[in-house]
């Protein structure tokens, strides 16, 4: 049994670590954090991890590493790229981490990775049935979690709407691009949400991303059958997250 991981959430403008209690959801560190370099290639992307593992004494702690991507991650491997360089495209990424850190770690989608932590500590604890996830930011992230258990690699920001990937019209990039009002906004959102209600019929949506600081100002404004809500965590989300798939590997039996 592990008590304790690390978890490193490496996003297209910030790369950011933490250890975290696995009890609580917790960060048990300071949280560190490094830019995102210009243009994401592996090799500089790589460099930067390194430095968040320098800043968290690695050596001192020994406790299992998630990771997470803004990519689509399957066994390991990026099969795509979001604001970070092409090169990402079908590398062995997981693999490549560990060779250049002298560690192994568990490697999952960013989005996917802050729905987790939200099943397992935050405000989709405890709920039964179907969650949808959403990532309100630069894209739209999703993640699916039936009973707590996580379905990976959704990929429902780009539902085509009005001809359009639906992150290119809801996103909140899309909003300060725009520079539309949250009514605005909202109506955009309500289509989107309607059109995953629709397809889905979820149980709860948990909005996530920045811009679920200022939940009150857009949230109130759509009319749902399903309940909606802001994420607990907030930008720890993805830290979180990382750990505990980091930490049920190292659980599960036979680990």
């Amino acid at each position: 049994m592990t008590s304790q991981a690390i978890g490193i959430d490496v996003g297209g403008t910030g790369i950011k670590g933490a250890l975290v209690d696995l009890a609580t959801g917790e960060l048990i560190s300071e949280r560190f954090k490094v830019d995102t370099p210009r243009h994401g290639t592996p090799g500089l992307i790589v460099a930067a991890v390194a430095r968040i593992m320098d800043q968290l004494q690695l050596d001192k702690v020994d406790a299992p590493i998630g990771m997470t991507f803004p990519a689509v991650v399957k066994n390991g491997r990026t099969l795509s790229a979001a604001n970070v360089s092409p090169e990402w495209i079908g590398l062995e990424a997981e693999r490549m981490f560990e060779l250049a850190l002298g560690r192994e770690l568990r490697f999952l989608n960013d989005a996917d990775a802050a729905g987790l932590a939200e099943a397992r500590y935050g405000a989709a604890q405890g709920v039964p049935g179907l969650v949808v996830m959403t990532t309100l930011g630069t894209g739209i992230g999703t993640a699916l979690l039936y009973d707590g258990v996580l379905i990976p690699n959704s990929e429902l920001g780009h539902l085509e709407i009005r001809g359009k990937d639906a992150e290119q019209r809801a996103s909140n990039a899309a909003r300060e691009r725009e520079r539309l009002s949250w009514e605005k906004w909202a109506k955009r959102l309500q289509e989107y949400y309607r059109t995953l209600e629709r397809l889905l019929s979820p149980d709860l949506f948990v909005v996530g991303g920045g811009v679920s600081k200022e939940a009150e100002s857009f949230l109130p404004l759509l009319q749902l059958s399903t309940p909606i809500v802001p994420g607990e965590l907030r930008n720890n989300s993805g830290i979180v997250g990382a750990a505990a798939l980091a930490g049920d590997i190292v659980r599960a039996p036979g680990s």
